[in-house]
């Protein structure tokens, strides 16, 4: 590679001179003119050499591990974008529990857990409570939670002074 890089430098610097040359040796007048044109030209063929010399058929791009690579990516973000949402989902389904809990009177800590759905989406899943079984909110996780009592796991606090 540098040998080529070394190469078309030599030709390029040679053309140059020799051009410069031509060019003083030239009486001035429309000759001139002309000969400055082809000059021009000349190194200009001279300057893309490599490029026009280029085997483009070679040159074989393959994007395929790129491609893979994006994929496997794009992948990593959803199930990273899945589990955040999953965990602000089991926040504030906690933190609406224990809201319900205490307007039925029911002092109870929480646990959330959720599990992704079919369209992609975390829903809560099962919760685990501790504190006094209250039936009003076993009630209520399973009509306005979906919560059913089977996946309801309830604690009791024991109360030893």
């Amino acid at each position: 590679m540098m040998e080529a890089v070394r190469v078309w430098l030599t030709s390029v610097v040679l053309v140059s001179v020799l051009l410069s040359a031509a060019q003083s040796l030239i009486p001035p007048g429309t000759v001139r003119k002309a000969a400055g044109f082809t000059g021009g030209l000349i190194l200009l063929l001279v300057l893309l050499r490599p490029v026009l010399g280029a085997d483009l058929d070679r040159l074989a791009l393959d994007f395929s591990d790129y491609q893979t690579a994006v994929e496997e990516r794009q992948a990593e973000l959803a199930d990273t974008q899945t589990e955040a949402m999953a965990s602000i989902i089991a926040e504030q389904t906690e933190a609406y529990i224990l809201d319900k809990a205490g307007e039925l009177g029911a002092e109870v800590t929480v646990r959330v857990e959720t599990r992704t759905g079919g369209d992609g989406v975390p829903v809560p899943w099962s919760a685990e409570l501790t504190g006094a079984q209250s039936e009003a909110l076993a009630s209520a996780l399973e009509t306005e939670l979906g919560i059913p009592a089977e996946r309801q796991v309830w604690h009791e606090r024991n109360t030893e002074d």
